[in-house]
C-alpha cells in the first residue's frame, strides 16, 4: 500500500508519478528517487533495468508502475528461433522482476521487419503473446501495450486492440492508456477508454495539442517545406504535459473508477515547453502531476 501524497487524481484517487527519462538528472537513481519523495510523488516507471533497479525504487519506499520488457521487437520477428529467444528472454525477465513485486510490462508492438505484410506481423505477434501469457499468469504480471504509431507499429487503433484481444484471450494482455497517440491520429480518447477500460493496466500522463491554424497552412499528410516541426511533435500537433492538450482527464478517470481501475499515472514528459534543462523538466512532471491531481 503506497502512502498518502497530494499527488492522486481527485477522481478515483490514483497515485502519480513519472516515467524516468534520459537526460542526466534522472541517471543517478539514488538522487532521483530522494527527488521524488522530497516532492511528494511515489510512482516511477524504469526501463529495460526493472530487474535490478526494481529493488532499489521498492526498498525506498516508492511502487514501480510499470518497466520495459527486455525484448519487443524479437517477438514479432519472421524468423521463429528469434522469436523463441525472445519469449524465453522476457520470461526471464518476468519473473526477475515478480521478486521485487513488478508486475506492469511496457512495450509497444513494434515489428523487426516493419515492410511485411501488416497482417503477417500481427500473426507473429499473436503467436509469441499467447506463448509469453503462461508465464505472465504464473507471477501475476501483465502487458501494458502502448499505441505509439512508430514504424510498422500493431496495437495502435482500435481494429488493432480489439483484434490483439481476440486472438490473445489472456487478460494479462493489456493496455497503457496514453491518451496522447490517439488524439494525434484522431481517435477519439473517451470513446477509446470506454470501450477498453476493462484492459487498462497502467496510464501514461501525457497530452497532445492540436493546432488547427498549423494544420490549414500544413496539413496533416506531408512535412512543411519551410518551417520547423515541434518538438516532440509535427507541424500541425505537439505533445505536452497533461492540462495543456485537449484530453479530458477527469471523463476518463471516471470511467476507469468506474470498471474498477487501481493503477497509477505516470508523467511521461514530452514537451518541448519543458525538457531540455533539469529545472524545466522538474517543474513540467510537477505541474503535469499538480492538473492530474485536480482531475
Amino acid at each position: 500500500m503506497l502512502p498518502p501524497s497530494m499527488y492522486r487524481t481527485r477522481t478515483g484517487g490514483f497515485a502519480i508519478g513519472f516515467r524516468r527519462g534520459w537526460s542526466d538528472w534522472q541517471k543517478n537513481l539514488d538522487s532521483l528517487i530522494a527527488w521524488t519523495k522530497a516532492q511528494d510523488l511515489t510512482v516511477i516507471d524504469l526501463g529495460r533495468d526493472g530487474d535490478t533497479a526494481g529493488k532499489t525504487v521498492v526498498n525506498a519506499g516508492l511502487h514501480v508502475g510499470s518497466v520495459d520488457l527486455a525484448e519487443w521487437q524479437g517477438m514479432i520477428s519472421p524468423d521463429k528461433m528469434k522469436r523463441k529467444d525472445a519469449v524465453q528472454r522476457n520470461a526471464a525477465y518476468i519473473e526477475a522482476c515478480a521478486a521485487h513485486g513488478i508486475k506492469n510490462h511496457f512495450l509497444v508492438m513494434l515489428p523487426e521487419d516493419p515492410g511485411l505484410p501488416r497482417s503477417e506481423n500481427f500473426g507473429y505477434m499473436v503467436e509469441s503473446v499467447n506463448e509469453l501469457s503462461g508465464n505472465l499468469e504464473e507471477f501475476g504480471a501483465c502487458l501494458v501495450i502502448e499505441g505509439w504509431p512508430g514504424p510498422g507499429a500493431l496495437c495502435c487503433t482500435p481494429e488493432g486492440y480489439r483484434a490483439c484481444f481476440e486472438q490473445c484471450p489472456s487478460k494479462t494482455v493489456g493496455v497503457n492508456y496514453d491518451p496522447s497517440h490517439l488524439v494525434r491520429m484522431g481517435i477519439d480518447p473517451i470513446r477509446f477508454v470506454e470501450e477498453f477500460s476493462d484492459r487498462v493496466y497502467h496510464i501514461h500522463g501525457k497530452d497532445t495539442e492540436i493546432v488547427p491554424e498549423a494544420a490549414y497552412e500544413y496539413g496533416t499528410e506531408q512535412p512543411a517545406t519551410f518551417a520547423k516541426s515541434h518538438g516532440f511533435g509535427s507541424m500541425h500537433w505537439r505533445y505536452t504535459i497533461p492540462g495543456h492538450g485537449c484530453v479530458r482527464w477527469t471523463r476518463a478517470f471516471q470511467i476507469l473508477e468506474a470498471n474498477g481501475y487501481q493503477g497509477a499515472v505516470s508523467i511521461e514528459l514530452e514537451d518541448e515547453n519543458f525538457n531540455g534543462s533539469e529545472a524545466g523538466e522538474k517543474q513540467g512532471i510537477l505541474s503535469g502531476s499538480a492538473f492530474l491531481a485536480s482531475c
